[in-house]
C-alpha cells in the first residue's frame, strides 16, 4: 500500500478534529494565557491553525530555514478573531492536503532539513517530518488547547469520542 493511502484518512480525520477545536475559540479571550510562560490563547490557536504550512513546504522544498542569514525570520500570522483563525486554518490545511494527494513513496522517502540560520538543526525523510513535526506536533498543540478552553470553562469537543461536555453522546 503506498504511503499516501494510509496517511490521507488520517490527515483527514485528524484536521477535521483540529477544526472543531478552534472553532471553540473566543475571540474575546485571544490575549489570555494560563501562566506567564504560556502561548496566550490567540498565539497557541494561530501555531495551530498555521503549522500546516510545514506540510506544503516540506513537500515542495528541500529545507526551511526559519531563520535565514541577512534576511528577516519567518513570523507566522497572528488571528485577530475566530473567523480569521478558521479562515487561516481552512486554507492551511486545503494547502497541505494538495500537497500530499500527488506525492509517491519516493516522494515521502527523500530528506528534508529544518535550518535556523544556515544551520541545520535535522534531516530526516519528508514522511517523518509530515508526522512528527506536522500531524503529531498539531495533535500535541491541540491538546494544549482543549486545556486552555476548559480553564475558560468553554466546552471541549470530543477528539476520538465523547468528551464530558457532549450531553448525548450517542
Amino acid at each position: 500500500m503506498p504511503i499516501i493511502d494510509s496517511l490521507l484518512p488520517e490527515f483527514d480525520q485528524e484536521m477535521a478534529n483540529t477544526r472543531k477545536m478552534l472553532e471553540r475559540v473566543p475571540t474575546d479571550k485571544l490575549a489570555w494565557k494560563p501562566h506567564v510562560k504560556s502561548f496566550d490563547l490567540g498565539g497557541l490557536a494561530s501555531h495551530i491553525a498555521t503549522m500546516l504550512d510545514w506540510a506544503t513546504d516540506v513537500m515542495a522544498k528541500d529545507s526551511f530555514d526559519f531563520a535565514p542569514t541577512g534576511a528577516p525570520p519567518y513570523k507566522p500570522p497572528q488571528a485577530k478573531s475566530t473567523d480569521e483563525l478558521l479562515a487561516l486554518f481552512d486554507k492551511s490545511a486545503a494547502a497541505a492536503r494538495g500537497a500530499l494527494v500527488g506525492a509517491t513513496d519516493e516522494k515521502f522517502l527523500q530528506p528534508w532539513s529544518l535550518l535556523g540560520g544556515g544551520k541545520v538543526f535535522f534531516t530526516m525523510p519528508r514522511i517523518a517530518c509530515i508526522r512528527g513535526y506536522v500531524m503529531n506536533h498539531t495533535i500535541h498543540h491541540r491538546g494544549q488547547l482543549s486545556v486552555y478552553l476548559r480553564l475558560l470553562d468553554v466546552a471541549v469537543p470530543g477528539m476520538y469520542g465523547p468528551s464530558a461536555d457532549d450531553s448525548n453522546p450517542f
